[in-house]
């Protein structure tokens, strides 16, 4: 009998350490949930580069933070080209220090999202941060146009899971790209035709900017326009995009910072 009882004792004293290793793996993976995405990929939030699809359809996106001098410009090339569809993610600061010119993009059909507040890498901000920024940006771009923006383009494009997290939570959509034209470089306007056309895909979104920065973009844009016309492709807003086909989200990582992705010398060649 005193042999069982040893060997019984024996037996709970490795059930309660096997116990406690269970309880303190779990308490481990749920403090560690937000950086962890294996268990539940499908569940993660993702930014948008483009959607799969067969039809034809771009999407030409321009991202505003400063300067009055090369929206207009651009604005006119759309029109004399006559693009009806086209995305602007725009500063809240800009925004609000440009309403004319908001409202002439508006005027024109063409869609607004948001390119948040403060000019920074929000991956490197505190999730009270981040938040922050994206709803200033909210509210005051909402004032500006009357109307709630629903994409996010982030400064920089960059972020992190926390960040997607955190827009997600406030019911915005982070939009990125497949094609950058690489204007904000000033590559010259035939690299910058060559690097679009070239790339350009069925459910591309195409990246250019429309700050006083860029100062090729006006001049590339309209053969840019006839040359994928001649292809076969048609313009449409990011939105449009999402809405007509399956959104494909890229799986994000975690990175400590992010700005303008590293450029190879041989990529300007294009």
């Amino acid at each position: 009998m005193n042999v069982f009882y040893v060997l019984n004792g024996r037996k709970l004293k490795r059930y309660f350490l096997i116990s406690i290793a269970v309880v303190f793996s779990i308490g481990i993976i749920y403090a560690e949930r937000d950086n962890i995405t294996v268990f539940a990929p499908q569940q993660q939030p993702a930014a948008i580069y483009s959607v799969p699809t067969d039809k034809k359809v771009v999407a030409l996106t321009f991202d505003i933070s400063w300067g009055d001098k090369r929206t207009e410009p651009i604005l006119n090339v759309l029109k004399e080209k006559n693009i009806k569809q086209a995305t602007f993610f725009l500063s809240s600061p800009w925004s609000q220090s440009h309403p004319e010119i908001v409202r002439k993009i508006q005027e024109a059909g063409y869609e607004i999202g948001s390119h948040g507040h403060k000019h920074d890498n929000y991956s490197k901000l505190s999730d009270e941060e981040i938040r922050k920024q994206i709803t200033t940006a909210h509210t005051i771009l909402s004032d500006v146009t009357g109307k709630q923006p629903k994409l996010i383009r982030l400064p920089n494009g960059d972020f992190d899971k926390r960040v997607l997290r955190i827009a997600e939570e406030l019911q915005y959509k982070v939009i990125q790209w497949d094609t950058d034209s690489l204007d904000w470089m000033n590559i010259g306007t035939d690299k910058i035709i060559n690097r679009v056309v070239t790339r350009a895909h069925p459910g591309d979104i195409i990246l250019f900017h429309a700050s006083d920065s860029v100062k090729q973009t006006h001049e590339a844009l309209p053969i840019v326009i006839d040359q994928l016309r001649e292809k076969g492709y048609d313009f449409v807003t990011v939105t449009d995009l999402i809405t007509q086909t399956e959104v494909d989200g890229k799986a994000v990582q975690d990175k400590t910072s992010s700005t303008f992705p590293q450029i190879n010398a041989s990529e300007l060649e294009y």
